[in-house]
């Protein structure tokens, strides 16, 4: 790719309609300030004293975030929320971001998922991460509020361009308690076959087997894993082709699976890796894969190759990643200078 082509597909972002479904949570970080700190009279143990509060959309909302910061044309969320303050935080996020949020189904009694994130406001890079406290829903999440963004979904079909979902929590027993059921699964399965115009891209960190008939981006650990179970902590190339193969038998579409910073593996159809740009060290991985995610539908959306969506997806997270202790995001006018450093690597790559 050169820059007259990457300047082609990133000129039609603002035309494309993107709708992401899945779980929207709210990052909530607390900075704490140790200079500050006391100890609790009533327990003795230290009270840390809180100089801010940052909050932001996370998990599906972190693909929202660098859609926007893409300058996508229009963006509709769909997911399932609490009535709780937490969901008021999110919604007044996604607010600012310009979102459609009629998709956004208010459920009360549940809780609006949350990654809680202390940490030392005094320590900018990753060691001033504190513990972090994760608040899920764990009951079934009730059928009338999948029906509820199943049925908006179906009524924005035909003016949108792509659905990106996000299938975020991972414990087995967690999945009919989020957005992305089984019931949804099957749903969206369908869906795709009904509107084959449309892009379907599926992105789980547990479950990206279930996924048929769409686009299915994974690790490639999970690739493995879904295919030869137990799989492997490093596969080989080799074993990463192999799953790539079955899962885009499986799902009749393209597959993307991701490698760290190597790159990312694509299919269309013969498999390929598109190599990653390599960044200089300290990095924070924090949200890079929904940031790849945003880069990889906008490009497809706007008429570029699976090869060349993976590239513009290596390009967008090599700069989150590069954002220390936040959910980083990259503009459109960042991704040029990144292809030229791209380019001048494989030129050093390729120089006997």
């Amino acid at each position: 790719m050169d820059a007259a082509r990457l300047e082609q597909i990133i000129s039609k972002f603002s035309e494309c309609r993107i709708a992401v479904l899945g779980d929207f949570f709210l990052d909530k970080y607390l900075d704490t300030d140790p200079e500050l700190a006391q100890v609790s009279v009533e327990s003795g143990k230290t009270a840390h004293q809180v100089v801010s509060i940052r909050t932001s959309p996370g998990a599906a909302g972190t693909i929202v975030n660098n859609l926007h910061a893409l300058d996508a044309g229009k963006i509709y969320t769909l997911g399932i929320t609490g009535d709780d303050g937490e969901a008021y935080d999110l919604r007044k996020c996604l607010g600012r971001l310009g979102c459609g949020m009629e998709g956004l189904v208010s459920v009360p009694g549940r809780f609006t998922p949350t990654y809680l994130k202390p940490r030392n406001c005094r320590a900018a890079d990753l060691s001033g991460e504190h513990e972090r406290y994760d608040t899920k829903n764990r009951r079934p999440t009730p059928v009338e509020a999948q029906d509820k963004v199943l049925a908006y979904l179906e009524s924005i079909l035909p003016r949108i361009d792509s659905v990106a979902v996000q299938d975020q929590v991972e414990a087995e027993e967690e999945e009919d308690s989020a957005v992305v059921t089984a019931r949804v699964k099957e749903r969206l399965a369908g869906l795709a076959v009904r509107f084959p115009d449309k892009i379907f891209w599926a992105d789980s960190r547990a479950r990206i087997g279930a996924f048929r008939n769409v686009v299915i981006k994974v690790n490639a650990r999970e690739a493995v894993r879904q295919v030869f179970p137990p799989g492997a902590e490093n596969p080989d190339d080799d074993t990463v082709v192999r799953a790539m193969a079955e899962l885009r038998r499986r799902t009749r579409k393209p597959v993307f699976v991701t490698a760290g910073g190597r790159g990312i593996w694509t299919s269309d159809p013969e498999p390929v890796l598109v190599r990653g740009v390599a960044v200089p060290e300290p990095t924070d991985p924090t949200g890079a894969g929904d940031s790849a995610t945003a880069g990889a539908v906008l490009a497809l959306c706007a008429g570029a190759s699976p090869r060349e969506a993976a590239l513009v997806a290596n390009l967008v997270a090599s700069i989150t990643v590069q954002q220390l202790a936040v959910t980083g995001t990259a503009g459109r006018r960042e991704l040029g200078p990144r292809l030229e450093m791209w380019r001048a690597q494989n030129e050093r790559r390729n120089t006997p």
